[in-house]
């Protein structure tokens, strides 16, 4: 018997899917996908982390993109 999540976040850290999303848009797509000031002025990981954690609206908006971008991720 296997207990798996069928949420596709379970386990996955906030800062393992901003990393992804970085490496796989950059942060010029990410920021007019999500058009947050931590994306479009003077991006970095560490700085959208910070914001991302204070912010419930901007994190869900991440991870609903991290989920819809999951299945090219796993096409590469």
């Amino acid at each position: 018997m296997q207990n798996q999540s069928k949420d596709p976040l379970h386990g996955i850290t906030l800062q393992k899917i901003v990393e992804t999303l970085v490496e796989y848009y950059g942060f010029d797509t990410l920021g007019e996908l999500i058009p947050i000031k931590c994306f479009n002025s003077n991006p970095s990981v560490k700085s959208s982390l910070t914001f991302l954690r204070k912010t419930d609206w901007a994190r869900k908006k991440v991870e609903n993109l991290y989920i819809k971008t999951l299945p090219k991720l796993n096409t590469n």
